[in-house]
Order: structure tokens, then C-alpha cells, then sequence
């Protein structure tokens, strides 16, 4: 079954646009002009994916970002606009955007970034991600590698399991609290340290095909090894 794709933008052309590239790979459309259809057309939980403009009428795409993530947490946003400064950037991103991209793009650019954004949430869908040589199985709470089960405790696997998701992805102290401990979490951050060395002390010993990579003074992300 074709995904369906969400599009909300007040400009007809870059509607059709991104509507004839994303169709012509197979995916299904829904076009909205503006934030409060795009909650409207959202509300029928038919929408796998949604790219936003944030310069539009009524509702702008900071705010129907937020909406979104709030309401269907499961769905991912690619958030288009014409404003590439940093900041802006940023903000989409603390307001849970997935991904981002700035006017004028390349069509085929976007298509390539919305089925990534489709096969990341859909591994996670599933429970199960393969990265390098490792099997996570979140139904199990199970590690395998090379058909080699690995213990680990419950927050460490859940640790392993968010950075596995989204290989190559960034993630701050701050987010891995948030999404792995909770935002009740009264911890300090580098609780997160402790479990990444406690995670690679695990895996140091076998082939495992991936690595966790410290990001100086941004945090930590995982590497598929070739």
C-alpha cells in the first residue's frame, strides 16, 4: 500500500510540484493550503508523512509542526521554507521537525529525504531494527549478533535502540532524556554517558558492524561501519 503524504502549502505551484514528483514514485497525495485544513485532513489518521511550509496564513508551519507532534507523534514532518538561517532551522527542529529544507530545492532532494523519513519510522513501527551485524528486537528486549544474544538492561536497550533507529542522526544529551528516560527524568545528563560507555563495553568484544560516535559538544550518534 502507497504512503500517504501530507502537503501544506499556500502555493498552488509548489503544491503541484511536490505532488507530480512524489506520485511519480508511487506515493499517494493529500494537499492542504493552510495549518487548520491540514489538522482537518490529518484527523482521518491516514497520513504517514507531512511536509509543511512554515510561511502560511491562518496557522504557520511552527505551529502546526508543534500540533503535529503532539497529536500524532508517529508521523514524521519535513518542514519547506524559504528562511535557511540557522535559528530557523533550529526552531523547527526543537519543535520536533524531522528533517529540513530550503527554497528553492531540488525536487528529487526532497522525494530522497521523504522515503528516508518513511523507512526510518517504519523500522520503528516494526520493533525491529538490523544495524551492521546486530538485531534489536524491542518485543524481546533482545540483542543478537551474529545469532549471539547480548544482555543488556532495559534503559541501555532502549539507548541502542533510538540511536540504531536513525543511524547517522545527532542526538543531544537532552533529547535522549527526554525520549528514552522521560521528560520527568530529575537525573543529570551524563546518566546518558555512562550507558553509552556501559553499551560499547558490551559490543567491544564482538562484531558488531556499527559504533557509537561522540559528537564534541553536541552529543552522540551512531555509525553503520562499512
Amino acid at each position: 500500500m502507497a504512503a500517504n503524504i501530507l502537503i501544506v502549502d499556500d502555493d498552488p505551484d509548489i503544491v503541484e510540484l511536490i505532488r507530480f514528483y512524489l506520485q511519480r514514485e508511487g506515493l499517494s497525495v493529500i494537499a492542504a493550503s493552510n495549518g487548520i485544513e491540514a489538522l482537518e485532513a490529518a484527523g482521518d489518521g491516514k497520513s504517514d508523512l507531512a511536509i509543511v511550509d512554515v510561511m502560511m496564513p491562518r496557522m504557520d508551519g511552527w505551529e502546526l509542526c508543534q500540533s503535529f507532534k503532539e497529536d500524532y507523534p508517529d508521523m514524521p514532518v519535513l518542514m519547506v521554507t524559504a528562511k535557511g538561517e540557522t535559528n530557523n532551522k533550529l526552531k523547527g527542529f526543537h519543535l520536533g521537525a524531522d528533517d529540513y529544507l530550503v527554497k528553492p530545492f531540488d525536487p528529487l532532494e526532497l522525494v530522497a529525504r521523504v522515503k528516508s523519513l518513511l523507512r526510518r519510522y517504519r523500522i520503528q513501527s516494526l520493533m525491529k531494527v538490523q544495524v551492521g551485524n546486530a538485531m534489536l528486537d524491542k518485543h524481546r528486549y533482545e540483542a543478537v549478533v551474529d545469532a549471539s544474544p547480548i544482555q543488556l538492561p532495559l534503559r541501555e536497550f532502549d539507548l541502542l535502540f533510538k540511536l540504531a533507529s536513525f543511524p547517522g542522526q545527532i542526538f543531544t544529551r537532552n533529547d535522549l532524556i527526554e525520549q528514552v528516560w522521560g521528560t520527568d527524568f530529575e537525573g543529570d545528563d551524563r546518566t546518558v554517558d555512562v550507558h553509552i560507555k556501559r553499551i560499547r563495553d558490551r559490543f567491544a568484544e564482538v562484531d558488531c558492524g556499527f559504533s557509537i560516535e561522540t559528537k564534541r559538544g553536541l552529543g552522540y550518534k551512531l555509525e553503520v561501519l562499512e
